[in-house]
């Protein structure tokens, strides 16, 4: 259990740092680590977690305690949590502090602008990595570009959306 719980301080250790525009950035890398490589977890079984960290109140991230409860029990949920939210923690303090220093400087904004593509780039990368674990047929991918476009083009509130889509899943059967 030892190992598992140094496995899990490194691996959620090494994402927290790399999660730029939140923890949604790295579920590609976290999904590939703890289901392919690691096999805490199944495809199934993270897909689950992802959405119940998404319902639950608080940041996304919280997946980790649900992975590294399932992989080394209570003690692996402390450790998956302190390895997401420590590094990038003290990171995002230093970062401030940084930020406060420089005023205006042209090398700040130079900064913010290429760390928006990084950010936008990586939560692309983590919705594809989803949706090709996600069950493969017309009628899913149907609702969820339904859904994607409805969310983009309207002022529909994402819950009518999100029970739309279930209803829909529910009476179509799929």
């Amino acid at each position: 259990m030892i190992g598992t719980i140094v496995q899990l301080l490194l691996l959620f250790g090494g994402l927290s740092l790399l999660a730029f525009g939140g923890g949604t950035g790295v579920l590609p890398d976290m999904q590939r680590a703890s289901v392919d490589v690691h096999h805490w977890v199944s495809a199934r079984e993270f897909l689950d977690f992802f959405a119940i960290s998404r319902a639950a109140p608080g940041p996304g991230s919280l997946i980790v305690v649900l992975i590294g409860q399932k992989a080394a029990g209570f003690p692996g949920a402390i450790a998956g949590f302190i390895a997401m939210f420590g590094p990038s923690s003290v990171l995002a303090y230093f970062g401030a502090l940084f930020f406060r220093r420089t005023g205006q400087a042209p090398g700040r904004a130079l900064l913010e602008r290429g760390l928006a593509p990084v950010a936008i780039g990586l939560t692309l990368a983590s919705g594809l990595a989803l949706l090709r674990t996600t069950e493969h047929g017309w009628a899913s991918y149907a609702v969820t570009a339904i859904a994607a476009i409805s969310f983009a083009c309207t002022e529909i509130h994402p819950l009518l959306l999100l029970a739309a889509g279930a209803a829909t899943v529910i009476i179509a059967g799929v």
